[in-house]
Formats: structure tokens, C-alpha cells, sequence
């Protein structure tokens, strides 16, 4: 991939400007293990307003096809998100309420990698992190991003 490629690639892998600069800055890649060396040393320096980037970047769990086609990444976040089609009317709409009350309480977007979860799976997930405090719930959140950019990088291939 040229520079501007793995740009674009790397930003639908994670939201935060920051993380994509520091990650190409090791471009070009030498093989996987570069990349991943890259990656983690991205991920190491981002601090919480970078974090907070790459989670506004996410729609919400569940969120309305419609709603979600703003989102840039709208495809790749509605594949991950597959566990929410079919749910039922109770549990999407206990997801929406959870949603709201998640972001009233942590100013942010509930972020869980949802690849191979069930609605019900994250609802549970959702409600158990509802006791979290910010500094804790920021450190979960911020594990799942680094779980949702492994999973996109992976289906990226070689090609970055």
C-alpha cells in the first residue's frame, strides 16, 4: 500500500487521528510483527482525549440503520455488530435505555468489541460496566478498542 492507502486503511481500524499518525510513522511495514510493534506503541501513547476520539468514532450497540450511515465505517460497524439483528423489540429497546444511561454516566459512545456476541451478550456486558468509575471504565473501553482495531487490521491482511 502506498502511505495514503495505509492511512485510509489504518483510520477504519481506530478513530483517533493521533493513533494513525504514530502507526504510520513506522510505515512502511516490514512484516506483522512490525505492524503489531506499531500498533501497540500508537495505542501506548494515546491519552484519554485521544481515546475519547477513537470512541466517537462508534456507533452505538444496536444503533438504527439509518442513524448508522453517518458513521464512516458504517458497513464494517454493522457486520460487527451482527449479535443485534433479530433481537428482540425488549432487549434492543433495553439496549437503547442502556445506551442513554451509559453515556449520561461516562460522556461517551459504549464501546464493546460485538464480533460473535448475541444482543443479550451485550446488554449484559453493558449493564455490568454501568457500575464501572470513569477511570476504570475509560481502561475497559479502551481494551475494546484495541480488541475491535485487532480484529479490523487482521481483515485488512497483508495490505497495510
Amino acid at each position: 500500500m502506498t502511505r495514503d492507502e495505509a492511512e485510509a486503511a489504518l483510520a477504519t481500524c481506530c478513530g483517533s487521528a493521533r493513533w494513525v499518525r504514530a502507526v504510520l510513522a513506522a510505515h512502511p511495514f516490514r512484516d506483522a510483527a512490525h505492524l503489531e510493534a506499531a500498533v501497540a506503541r500508537a495505542f501506548d501513547r494515546l491519552t484519554s482525549e485521544d481515546w475519547l476520539e477513537a470512541f466517537a468514532a462508534h456507533p452505538r450497540i444496536g444503533e438504527d440503520p439509518a442513524r448508522l450511515a453517518r458513521f464512516a465505517h458504517a458497513e464494517v460497524s454493522a457486520r460487527e455488530q451482527g449479535g443485534v439483528l433479530g433481537a428482540a423489540e425488549a432487549t434492543r429497546k433495553a439496549l437503547a435505555d442502556g445506551n442513554r444511561r451509559y453515556e449520561a454516566i461516562f460522556g461517551h459512545v459504549f464501546l464493546v468489541c460485538a464480533t460473535g456476541k448475541s444482543a443479550d451478550e451485550m446488554l449484559a456486558i453493558l449493564r455490568s460496566r454501568l457500575t464501572n468509575d470513569p477511570a476504570t471504565e475509560l481502561r475497559v473501553a479502551a481494551g475494546e478498542q484495541r480488541k475491535i482495531t485487532a480484529l479490523r487490521l487482521a481483515a485488512l491482511g497483508e495490505k497495510v
